[in-house]
Parts: structure tokens; C-alpha cells; sequence
């Protein structure tokens, strides 16, 4: 089977607007397409720019609203991310009101992914009454339409510096085998990151290593097309070993 190549970026903001345009020329010599991860409340400047990507064949999928947590019980100190843990009710509310948020931008999409990667049972019910059709968390590519799943964990080096070396070197080595098995390599990067010179690379290096084995380069909305392909296909013992990252 062939490897397919799916890459993200996340954190675009008026601040990190130079990186991420670098980081899309980068990609565009090596003909790979991004999928833009856009918050509706934060993207303000930034529209634009992303109009821009998603008509040169990018694509742009809602990233949350406005990324603020939600408490976990009493414990101040750990925060889950905004949709992890809403209800149904809750989750349709905010998407309301950032699916507005994203017509009044020209940045219409049915694609979601939730800040982390994380969404409540509650927030794919309320994507489906409201009428997206796909939702990719960290362990797949959900088409919310039919129901099927894409078995893959998002591969990222993260914002931890302790061990970076190690992280990166992870990341490429995932990328390869997942390639060399023509499974689906997701690669996530967040903006902020890419001012670091050595995730910056690795993760460049993990882009070329996976186009070198020959995996097939697509954005989230191309991933419905090939749904049927690998629907539910249980993971591996290697895809549960994905990366030095996870076991951190």
C-alpha cells in the first residue's frame, strides 16, 4: 500500500505569520500541502494570509474557537483543553459561534480539529448536527459522515526542550517506518516551534524522509476520499510506539 502524508500547522498568529510563510515555501518545493489549523478567535491578521494558502491548494480546518481551558474537577493545576471534556450543548454553542467567526473571515470549512487533538464524545455529536464531516484527534481522521476512522497518531516534537534532541530524532525515525510500511504519517508542527533551528529541520526531515519512501502527500479534506482504505483498521504494537516523544 502506499504511504500517505498528512502535515499540519497549528499556532498562526500575527507574530509567527513569517515563520509559517516559511515553512509553506518550504513545503511548496517539495510539492507538499499544508492543512492550516486555524482558531476562529485568534486568527485575526492572519485571515488573509489564509485565504491566500487555501486558494494556492492548502487547506484550512476550524482549530477550536478561542482555545481556553476548561478546569478539571477542583485541581487548579491541570487544565484540559477547550473541547475535551464538553457536552454535546456546550460544544454546539461554541461551534456556533465559530463557525460565524470563520464566514465573516471567508474561511468556511467542514473539517475540525480540536485544540490538542483532543474532542469529547459530546463535541463529535455537536459536529455532526452541524454538519462537518470530519474531525482528526490525536489517534485518527474520524469522517463523521460515515463513521469510519483513520487509525494514526499525530506525530509532533512538542514544546517540551528537555530531551529535544532526542524528540527530533524520534520524529524522523517515525516518519521512515511508517513510510516503509505505507501506513499514514500525520505530522503536526505549531508555528511557535518552528524559531527553534532543531525542530524546525526535523521536522523538514521527517517530510523528506516520508516523500522518499513514497508516500503520497495530502491535506485532511483529501483524506475522505480514501476513507474506505484503511476504515478501522486497529492499530499496530509499532503504531501504539509511534515516537521517544510519547513515551516521555
Amino acid at each position: 500500500m502506499t504511504a500517505r502524508l498528512v502535515v499540519s500547522l497549528s499556532g498562526i498568529g500575527a507574530r509567527t505569520l513569517h515563520r509559517c510563510a516559511d515553512l509553506t515555501d518550504e513545503l511548496e518545493r517539495r510539492k507538499v500541502p499544508l492543512s492550516l489549523l486555524v482558531a476562529p478567535r485568534l486568527a485575526g491578521p492572519t485571515t488573509e494570509w489564509a485565504r491566500t494558502r487555501r486558494d494556492a491548494g492548502d487547506a484550512v480546518l476550524m482549530h477550536g474557537f478561542d482555545h481556553s481551558v476548561e478546569p478539571r474537577a477542583r485541581t487548579v493545576s491541570l487544565r484540559r483543553a477547550e473541547f475535551a471534556a464538553l457536552p454535546a450543548h456546550e460544544a454546539g454553542l461554541r461551534l456556533t459561534a465559530a463557525m460565524a467567526a470563520m464566514e465573516r473571515v471567508g474561511l468556511v470549512t467542514d473539517s475540525f480539529a480540536p485544540p490538542r487533538w483532543t474532542a469529547s464524545r459530546g463535541t463529535l455529536i455537536a459536529l455532526r448536527r452541524k454538519g462537518f464531516t470530519q474531525c482528526a484527534d490525536l489517534f485518527g481522521i474520524r469522517d463523521l459522515s460515515s463513521g469510519t476512522v483513520h487509525r494514526a497518531r499525530v506525530l509532533s516534537i512538542g514544546t517540551y526542550e528537555r530531551a529535544e534532541t532526542w524528540r527530533c530524532f524520534a520524529l524522523v525515525l517515525a516518519a521512515a517506518r511508517i513510510a516503509r510500511r505505507g501506513g499514514l504519517i500525520r505530522l503536526a508542527v505549531d508555528a511557535p516551534d518552528l524559531t527553534r533551528p532543531g525542530p524546525r529541520q526535523a521536522f523538514l526531515d521527517a517530510v523528506d524522509i516520508a516523500l522518499h519512501h513514497g508516500a503520497v502527500a495530502r491535506t485532511y479534506p483529501d483524506m475522505r476520499k480514501v476513507a474506505a482504505e484503511t476504515a478501522r483498521r486497529p492499530p499496530s504494537r509499532q503504531d501504539q510506539k509511534v515516537s521517544f516523544q510519547e513515551l516521555m
